[in-house]
């Protein structure tokens, strides 16, 4: 039995440190370089003097071609070097043997293809090269370098109809851009311009992008044909339709009208874009309609372009915050100074469909006015009654009466309908509006109405059921007392006040006393008056009462100076009683001594019959 051999063993290395010199592989190459290790002589040159060296070369050289391409079939540049050698060496036959080997190997090989076809140009043979085109566009009809070569061919070999024949063939695939644009140029060379004009318009339906019509239209307008041009912004414009309107065709349609000094013309495309074309893809239109305007409108014409672009911040501003009711009333003001109702309407329509979320009133203190706004728009912009009235009661509907309401909306509407000489409306809607909440606001407005109206019992009526509702309010009892005072009728005025200071509470006493007071003035009843003020000290004994007093029983003309009383359950004035009391004592005591000093007889006759 043989024996196994034994594996060497390993060296087991005593030091494991790291070399002190360290040896990199840059180190290597530039000492390989040094030494010229990499560099080969070169063959000796040979020197072919008779056919059958020549024949010996060419079977050498052949040979190392074909193992090159058994070696490895899918190098194509193998192929290709081998061909060209059979070129150099005048032998097109086999040059073409040897493509048509490669191409059975990779048909698809754009490279091959074109090297194969050139090599047929070069030597003149045009239907050689003719029948690789066709060959080459049928199995890659979307290679376009192919497409480019063959029409080039044709043109260079002056076979204008060939060339467009092919370039024919081409367009049915609906290449690129850049190919019908070659196409056009080719035409144009030709001063084919109707050729031209049926390619472009095959063009732009086969790749309809604006920048397409827009060359189209140029190209026209190059070619002095102006209506022709003009139609084609406008047949683009109709293409696109309302949905797909780009910015960038009519700033080059005004443009063309600006270039033919049709200014109106351009005004009015500007004026379209922007009402057709979406408000956040006008920045360039109102850039380039700003600069127009400038060169070439009035300031009218140069304030519609502001306006229009205050327009576009404010629809931003609302479409980002519909709630932003501030941005609205701006927005709307804009409107309305344009003068366009239906525009103003819908403006108005898309403004308070914004409604409040929260059944809060501080949230609806701005909404409302929105309301208010519209109703009058409508009543003395568009005179229209009708819709008048109908934003009034839908804005009375949508408010939740139950939660809140607005006084003023309740009001606005009884004017209204006054203005429209409907009493009996204008009355059912302040009753309706006091049967949903009794406000202060709404019993003054209601009674101010029929003051004006000269209905004085239904005022007083109205007088009555407010002070039902509210009998603490002193400036309902005064304006009601006022109201009588006016009629005349002083005791009916009179009675009212003294209903009124036998209410238990009451917010402003004091001024109701001083009304009463000055009432009693007026109606020279200085005995009541002091009455009064002797009611009013047993309530409260106040400084500024006593003085008051003192005043008026001085000038019997009453008071001027607005003073707070102090009632009996003020406990924080009870101190001041007593300085109170003396002030008091100290005046009828100068009263008494005033009287002596005036009438001395009487003071000594009164002595010595006491004596």
């Amino acid at each position: 039995m043989e024996k196994s051999q034994k594996m060497p063993k390993v060296a087991k290395v005593k030091n494991k440190a790291p070399a002190e010199i360290q040896i990199t592989a840059e180190q290597l190459l530039r000492e390989a370089k040094e030494r010229d290790l990499e560099i080969l002589p070169p063959p000796p040159k040979q020197k072919i003097s008779d056919p059958h060296e020549l024949a010996d070369y060419q079977h050498r050289k052949r040979k190392a071609f074909e193992d090159n391409i058994r070696k490895n079939r899918m190098v194509i540049s193998n192929w290709i070097k081998y061909a060209q050698w059979e070129e150099s060496q005048k032998q097109i036959q086999r040059a073409r043997s040897i493509y048509e080997r490669a191409l059975d190997v990779d048909h698809r090989n754009i490279t091959l293809w074109l090297k194969y076809t050139e090599m047929e140009m070069r030597n003149r043979q045009v239907n050689h090269a003719r029948n690789l085109w066709d060959r080459a566009v049928t199995i890659l009809p979307r290679a376009n370098q192919f497409w480019y070569k063959y029409t080039y061919m044709e043109e260079m070999l002056e076979n204008i109809a060939g060339a467009r024949q092919v370039f024919e063939r081409w367009m049915e695939w609906e290449p690129d851009e850049q190919a019908w644009q070659t196409y056009i140029k080719f035409e144009l060379r030709y001063k084919e311009i109707q050729r031209a004009r049926q390619i472009y318009e095959t063009f732009v339906m086969v790749h309809p992008d604006v920048k397409h019509w827009i060359k189209y239209a140029r190209f026209e307008e190059s070619h002095g044909f102006i209506n022709g041009a003009r139609s084609v912004y406008e047949r683009a414009i109709n293409f696109y339709g309302d949905e797909s309107l780009d910015e960038k065709l009519f700033i080059a349609f005004a443009k063309f009208e600006e270039g033919q000094r049709e200014h109106d013309r351009a005004r009015v495309i500007y004026k379209y874009a922007l009402d057709h074309i979406p408000k956040e893809k006008t920045q360039e239109i109102y850039k380039a309609y700003t600069i127009h305007e400038k060169k070439y409108g009035d300031r009218s014409g140069i304030e519609d372009v502001i306006v229009s672009k205050r327009k576009y911040q404010y629809e931003q501003e609302v479409n980002e915050n519909p709630s932003n009711y501030d941005a609205w009333f701006d927005y709307l003001r804009l409107v309305e100074s344009e003068g366009n109702v239906d525009i103003i309407r819908e403006t108005y329509e898309r403004a308070i469909a914004n409604v409040p979320p929260t059944k809060e009133k501080q949230f609806w203190r701005r909404y409302i006015y929105l309301w208010i706004n519209y109703a009058l728009f409508e009543e003395l912009d568009t005179e229209d009654i009708e819709r008048c009235r109908q934003v009034y009661r839908a804005c009375l509907e949508l408010i939740p009466h139950k939660h809140f309401t607005f006084s003023k909306i309740w009001l606005l509407y009884a004017y209204f309908e006054i203005r429209q000489k409907n009493l009996t409306a204008a009355r059912k809607t302040l009753g309706m509006a006091l049967g949903i909440s009794s406000r202060d606001k709404l019993y003054r407005g209601y009674i101010d109405l029929e003051i004006q109206l000269r209905e004085f019992d239904r005022c007083r009526i109205l007088y009555q059921k407010f002070l039902e509702f509210g009998p603490e309010n002193c400036t309902t009892w005064m304006k009601f007392a006022e109201l009588e005072t006016l009629l005349g009728d002083v005791e009916r005025a009179r009675a009212i006040y003294e209903l009124a200071i036998s209410q238990p509470r009451l917010d402003m006493p004091e001024l109701l006393w001083k009304s009463y007071i000055d009432f009693e003035i007026a109606q020279d009843e200085t005995e009541n008056a002091r009455q009064l003020f002797e009611r009013l000290i047993e309530r409260t004994l106040h400084v500024k009462v006593w003085i008051a007093y003192a005043k008026f029983e001085l000038s019997d003309d009453g008071w001027e100076e607005v003073f707070d009383f102090v009632f009996p359950e003020d406990e924080s004035q009870r101190p001041n009683l007593k300085f109170l009391a003396s002030a008091k004592a100290w005046m009828k005591q100068k009263e008494l001594n005033d009287k002596t000093e005036t009438n001395p007889g009487m003071n000594t006759s009164q002595s010595e019959s006491n004596s």
